[in-house]
């Protein structure tokens, strides 16, 4: 219960029902090994939190860009809501700390830790709607995510990741990037890809997919990564 306070001070928010919040951090894989524990796990919450997330950030988006197109909506929205956003705030808010995990999912980390702190995530949004209502999940929303859309509109981070080093490298070094494939691996029915990015004859980064497009995606997000040290070194 003393967790749970402190949990509270952190976000500003006193839950009315405490075992909805402790729900929250319940991770399927717990209850796998605490047979009988009194509360379920927080898929249904994640349910509920995904869809209240994406009214209020539509909602948002809605009113405070009233002259940008659909498409450019459902972009800056699909940047705020995706996963390592979601992930980051988490993390920022020590949301590690109170996970009810199995022993084995506690010792997990990258990728696996990441989608499971945006999950939680989610199932506090779907237990903050449930306790105290959409007004104050809205302006929760606000406070801890929304504060986020300029720095998205400044970085243009609403853009797929090939989009934006095409925009950057034209503008930039007015070249147009090419990706070739640079290594096939794995059997024909479960093939993966090893894809460079070139701007001229220099690769610029380098990413591996299940599939050529995916591929092509990592590689630019690489090369978007290490932009300003390529230009550096460019430049000398």
């Amino acid at each position: 219960m003393d967790k749970l306070k402190d949990f509270e001070k952190k976000i500003g928010i006193e839950f009315i029902d405490k075992d909805l919040l402790t729900q929250v951090f319940v991770h399927r894989s717990y209850l796998n090994e605490n047979v009988g524990f009194k509360l379920d796990h927080n898929e249904r919450l994640e349910f509920l939190g995904d869809a209240v997330l994406e009214l209020v950030v539509t909602e948002e988006l809605f009113k405070k860009l009233p002259n940008n197109p659909e498409g450019e909506l459902t972009n800056l929205r699909s940047a705020l809501v995706r996963g390592k956003m979601l992930s980051d705030i988490a993390d920022s808010m020590g949301i590690n700390e109170y996970l009810y995990l199995s022993k084995g999912e506690a010792k997990s980390g990258g990728k696996a830790r990441q989608l499971i702190l945006a999950n939680t995530f989610e199932a506090l949004i779907g237990a903050l709607y449930l306790d105290q209502g959409y007004e104050k999940s809205a302006e929760f929303i606000k406070k801890v995510l929304l504060n986020r859309l300029d720095d998205v509109i400044e970085k243009k981070a609403y853009l797929d990741p090939k989009s934006h080093l095409q925009e950057l490298s034209q503008a930039q070094m007015g070249i147009t990037p090419s990706y070739r494939v640079l290594a096939e691996y794995g059997p024909d029915h479960e093939k993966s890809f090893s894809v460079g990015i070139f701007l001229g004859e220099r690769l610029a980064g380098e990413g591996s997919g299940s599939s050529k497009q995916a591929a092509e995606s990592a590689a630019a997000s690489s090369a978007l990564e290490h932009w300003v040290e390529f230009l550096n070194h460019e430049a000398s």
